[in-house]
């Protein structure tokens, strides 16, 4: 097998995306990655990132390959869990204290900080709409970061998630509570659910 249809066979082993880095351990000239994208059947998005074009349209996978430290979060986590019937106008992520934000916030993403202790309580995988890969805080600690920002939110959006949050067979209340109890809002959450169990 060439050297080309290794790097093809790499790029479809990982769903449209590509790193110099992987390249170059599979012993794959970098010349290669050059062709491909001349050929229009890549496309580079950040220093070593390279994607497919059919990657291209997942907008929430090369946010997240572009800011690896960006976990979805809020609103936008309780969509990807079906927890709402709204659509985020923005998408919703959360970063650890003392990331710069400024770029995220300028291209209109709602941008959370929270303490480096609590930055991955909770983080899980979803899948995109196109099937790929992305990291978002599991149910449990969504629930209680929209407890946390209850007041900067549609309260008719926090209740309909607990609602629905608390009539699913995947629901784990001791998780809940524990990271209501480390977020801090735990009398929130235990009135929240006491109203909907």
């Amino acid at each position: 097998m060439g050297y080309r249809e290794q790097l093809e066979d790499l790029i479809a082993e990982n769903q449209g995306l590509i790193f110099t880095k992987e390249v170059e351990r599979k012993g794959i000239p970098r010349h290669y990655l050059t062709l491909l994208m001349r050929e229009g059947k890549l496309e580079r998005v950040a220093n070593g990132t390279y994607v497919t074009s059919d990657a291209l349209e997942d907008e929430m996978y090369i946010l997240q390959v572009k800011r690896q430290r960006v976990i979805f979060s809020h609103e936008t986590a309780l969509n990807l869990y079906d927890l709402t019937d709204r659509i985020p106008l923005e998408w919703s992520v959360t970063v650890p204290y003392g990331y710069n934000g400024t770029n995220l916030r300028k291209s209109g993403i709602q941008v959370y900080t929270v303490k480096r202790s609590h930055y991955l309580m909770g983080v899980t995988e979803a899948e995109t709409i196109f099937g790929r890969k992305i990291k978002t805080y599991n149910k449990e600690r969504t629930i209680c970061d929209i407890a946390r920002n209850r007041h900067n939110m549609d309260v008719a959006v926090l209740n309909e998630a607990i609602r629905r949050y608390s009539r699913s067979s995947e629901k784990n209340i001791p998780q809940l509570l524990r990271y209501a109890k480390e977020l801090g809002v735990q009398k929130i959450v235990r009135n929240y659910m006491e109203m909907f169990l």
